[in-house]
């Protein structure tokens, strides 16, 4: 996929059935690619991947996906398709920051939150990816803002409330920014947590060149993490795969691509095309 940044979902085996649900759930949604290892769609028309990477990581709430809806009936369609099998975080009901909302999560773990409000105030996205900053990353989320603001060369910043008193006075209740084209929401987890961000839901980052690749990695990986395959987290923990636009299509061209691609951490475009 070219150009806007997308999230990438981790499954141990079953991504292909796992989005085969979710586009009969979501409407404008349609599985555009898939193979052995990689499934890529549009879910209510973002772009999502899913991967078949092992039992090695699970999907937990630190990243979730806000459903933006502008009608109960489809909240309440939604979230009687997407609980078969699943478990509520936050029940359906009327809250301060919405007149109907819910969050649960998923038969595979994945957590959605259900939201009652105007795609006019999310620049037409419907599907958010949503960072909470929770366990280690507690208080983090308005630093990780600003990081992210440094690195990507479209940040906009589309509002921000932190908690006015309490434990997390000054923390972030609620951020909405967009970066590279795609629109996002972060906030400090308001309870302690027993989790955080993992490899199980990521962030691509297409690069349209390895100078976009070199700049990239180095800005996320300082301070950061380095792994394989072009993964990497950033200095908040939260995992980013750093990519060719044409990843599919240099894997598709030269068989011996991928074995190339295991030994790799950062990727260099070159060495898939020998």
């Amino acid at each position: 996929m070219k150009g806007t940044i997308y999230p990438a979902i981790w499954f141990s085996e079953a991504a292909k059935e796992a989005f085969k649900d979710y586009v009969e759930i979501f409407p404008d949604s349609q599985i555009i690619e898939s193979n052995a290892i990689v499934v890529s769609a549009k879910l209510n028309g973002v772009p999502f991947i899913a991967i078949n990477g092992g039992p090695y990581f699970k999907p937990n709430p630190a990243i979730s996906f806000m459903v933006i809806c502008e009608t109960q009936e489809e909240i309440d369609r939604l979230w009687e398709m997407l609980m078969d099998d699943g478990e509520v975080i936050m029940p359906l009901d009327s809250y301060a920051w919405s007149p109907y909302y819910g969050w649960m999560s998923d038969k595979n773990k994945v957590s959605w939150q259900l939201f009652l409000g105007s795609l006019e105030d999310v620049n037409y996205q419907p599907i958010m990816p949503t960072l909470l900053f929770c366990g280690p990353q507690q208080g983090k989320c308005k630093e990780a803002l600003a990081f992210y603001k440094s690195v990507f060369r479209e940040f906009t910043d589309q509002g921000s409330m932190s908690y006015p008193d309490g434990d997390r006075e000054g923390q972030i209740l609620q951020a909405q920014f967009m970066v590279n084209g795609m629109t996002l929401m972060a906030a400090d987890s308001v309870h302690d947590q027993p989790f955080s961000f993992n490899e199980a839901l990521s962030l691509v980052i297409p690069c349209q060149d390895q100078t976009e690749i070199d700049y990239y990695w180095a800005a996320m990986t300082k301070n950061g993490e380095e792994s394989r395959c072009g993964w990497c987290k950033d200095p908040y923990g939260v995992s980013w795969q750093i990519v060719p636009h044409n990843i599919d299509e240099l894997l598709r061209n030269n068989p011996a691509a991928n074995k190339t691609l295991m030994r790799m951490n950062k990727i260099t475009i070159a060495d898939l095309m020998i």
